[in-house]
């Protein structure tokens, strides 16, 4: 794999951890975040979106 990859990978019943140089915008395409490694809300809780904030546990949402 190069440098420049990005992998995402959909965690047991919690978010897409997403490694690789990511930058993270917003529709108008501003940077939200940039970093090495973001987690990714799947479950529709958080109130962090897009981001995860953990809510999936309390919610009780699962990947399966």
């Amino acid at each position: 794999m190069s440098e420049d990859t990005v992998t995402i990978t959909p965690l047991l019943d919690g978010p897409n951890q997403v490694s690789g140089g990511v930058v993270v915008t917003d529709e108008a395409g501003n940077v939200i975040k940039e970093a090495d490694t973001v987690f990714l809300c799947r479950c529709g809780f958080s109130a962090n979106k897009p981001f995860c904030n953990g809510a999936h546990k309390r919610e009780g949402w699962t990947s399966n």
